[in-house]
């Protein structure tokens, strides 16, 4: 930091003139009026004394100091240079106080995607199942080989206050569709961040934790009947607490899945308002985030208006070509979803649950519900946790104590890492039947073991065993059957 020219140029002045000064006042510090008195009436100079003396002053140097040498005298840019570093450290307790931001110059960008490669086999089922998937009561379901997902995508910062993300999904190059596609502005007074575009609703922890870091292959049945896909173009904000216990999103958004045409032509937009609030009431700083307990509520109100948005159908957890589990459009005016979950992770075990219900208002037939469940646990053979997010209430991504490796040695031998295991455990229950409806009653026991080789790619593989029951089809061999699939995924992502 410098000093101004005004401070340098006040220096030169009071510095020419203090001779001056001095000089001056040399006859008031000595001499004729050296000697006051004080009477009733005040002090009079050059008076006898008649009541109180007070001291005389001593005398002041009539003339300013020798001057030093010049080898001695501090030159002028030595004194200016004094300045500076006074200025400085003022200035240096001001910048502590209030750090500047670094604005952005411009727009940033960082592209990231993800490769997942799925192979499923059904290896025995009912006549149910084999009739709801391939038509024909004695046909199994044909096994499933290709990619799950096959994701690209870039997102970044526009200026200092504005975000941005597109990303393509090319698993059907036949049926391009976009996933997360969004602007953004953030810092925002109240809303902190609002994103517009296709973004995930906010309801359903499986549905919001990345398909990156879930621990089962498929999502449960219920998270995948209420939200389809996830995904709908919106309006919502994103919002955390200072100390991140708290954290929310809600928005409005479109209920039809555009993803794959973008748009939409429309007088009926058949809208829904959603939101989530999530609390971290638990979390180990001292761990650095091994134990903590989470809890959240979430609900929507949907009008569908006999749009045809009001059908909840899934697969069964397994990668089958037809969803088993349907509704059909139920010709609601509107319906409601309430939703709760909850998560427990000490040290290398999680315990996670989730429970969602429906209600549908039918104007031309009797309301209906649906609703179900599951829960999971899941444990770290060698040591790892899995890490939470608090500022969106979801899982993180885990880093394994060792990476899974294996190379030739110099001397003839190996050297290997064994990465990071986990093995889970989950029930799942979705009923999806009531009054006139029969979208079926599932049931599924999963086994899963999942193998991460770093903390960017890993191996997966489940079983499932699973019931139907309440489902009624045209020309349908029964309403019950039972199946069994064994599902196997290998994956990364950046």
């Amino acid at each position: 930091m410098k000093t101004s020219w005004t401070s340098r140029a006040l220096g030169i002045i009071l510095g020419a003139i203090a001779p001056a000064i001095v000089y001056a006042q040399a006859p008031f510090q000595g001499g004729a009026f050296s000697d006051y008195t004080q009477t009733d009436n005040g002090i009079h100079p050059g008076y006898p004394v008649e009541q109180t003396t007070f001291p005389a002053i001593d005398p002041a140097p009539r003339y300013l100091p020798e001057v030093a040498p010049a080898d001695e005298m501090v030159t002028a840019a030595a004194y200016h240079s004094l300045l500076e570093r006074i200025e400085a450290l003022e200035a240096d307790k001001v910048e502590d106080a209030c750090k500047e931001v670094e604005i952005a110059s411009k727009p940033t960008q960082k592209w990231s995607g993800r490769v997942h490669f799925d192979y499923w086999h059904f290896p025995d089922e009912s006549a149910l199942p084999n009739f709801l998937d391939t038509g024909n009561a004695n046909e199994s379901p044909p096994d499933f080989i290709g990619f799950r997902r096959l994701r690209f995508g870039v997102a970044g910062g526009v200026w200092e206050n504005m975000e941005y993300k597109i990303e393509m999904e090319f698993a059907s190059p036949d049926a391009l569709a976009f996933k997360d596609a969004y602007l953004g502005w953030n810092q925002l007074p109240y809303f902190h961040t609002v994103l517009l575009g296709n973004q995930k609703r906010p309801y359903g922890l499986d549905h919001l934790n990345s398909s990156r870091y879930n621990v089962f292959l498929e999502r449960p049945f219920v998270i995948e009947a209420f939200n389809q896909d996830a995904r709908r173009l919106g309006l919502q904000s994103y919002g955390v607490s200072d100390n991140e216990a708290w954290n929310w999103r809600f928005g409005t958004f479109a209920m039809q899945d555009l993803s794959k045409p973008g748009h939409q032509y429309a007088d009926n937009y058949q809208s829904e308002v959603a939101g989530r609030l999530a609390n971290t009431i638990w979390y180990d700083e001292t761990s650095g985030g091994r134990g903590y307990a989470h809890w959240a509520v979430s609900g929507s109100a949907a009008f569908p208006s006999g749009g045809g948005a009001d059908r909840f159908r899934t697969r069964p957890e397994a990668r089958t070509d037809g969803k088993w589990f349907d509704t059909g459009v139920l010709g609601a005016s509107n319906y409601q979803l309430l939703g709760l979950e909850g998560v427990v992770n000490v040290g290398a075990l999680s315990v996670v649950g989730e429970y969602q219900t429906v209600h549908a208002n039918r104007s031309a037939a009797p309301n209906v519900n649906f609703g179900g469940g599951y829960v999971y646990a899941a444990y770290w053979l060698t040591g790892e946790y899995t890490p939470w997010s608090r500022s969106s209430g979801t899982l993180g991504r885990t880093k394994p104590l060792e990476n899974f490796w294996l190379v030739n040695r110099c001397d003839g031998g190996h050297s290997h890492g064994w990465g990071a295991w986990q093995v889970a455990a989950r029930y799942s229950y979705g009923d999806f039947t009531d009054q006139d409806v029969f979208g079926g009653v599932g049931e599924s026991a999963t086994l899963g073991v999942n193998w991460w080789w770093n903390a960017n790619a890993r191996w997966q593989f489940n079983y499932i065993n699973g019931r139907i029951s309440d489902r009624v089809v045209a020309g349908g061999p029964s309403d019950a059957g039972w199946y069994n699939a064994l599902g196997m995924r290998f994956m990364v992502d950046f």
